[in-house]
């Protein structure tokens, strides 16, 4: 199991928390300094059933350049990889399945 984790929200925080509470084994990426890849991304997505769009962090300031770019899969998780700040928090990923904890 594997957490894509930023310690500074409050979101990853309790997600990370419940995952030690629950005694799980994971493995922490703090993806702001660890980037995901593109294929990384797309792999997610797909076990999340996502789009990138769906799940970038439209309050983000840096979101601003990228809202009116057009619904294209390959464009956005493009967008992502380079911009990890947009990428939504937590998500956890456990062999098959991914979900964002909320």
């Amino acid at each position: 199991m594997e957490i894509w984790h930023n310690p500074r929200c409050s979101k990853s925080r309790a997600a990370k928390q419940a995952l030690d509470d629950a005694g799980e084994t994971y493995t922490e990426r703090r993806y702001l300094d660890n980037p995901p890849t593109e294929q990384e991304l797309d792999h997610v997505l797909t076990l999340l059933g996502k789009e990138p769009w769906e799940i970038a962090r439209t309050k983000e300031p840096a979101y601003q350049q990228f809202k009116n770019e057009p619904h294209d899969r390959a464009k956005w998780i493009k967008i992502l990889a380079e911009n990890p700040v947009l990428i939504e928090r937590p998500i956890v990923i456990k062999e098959d399945e991914a979900s964002i904890e909320r």
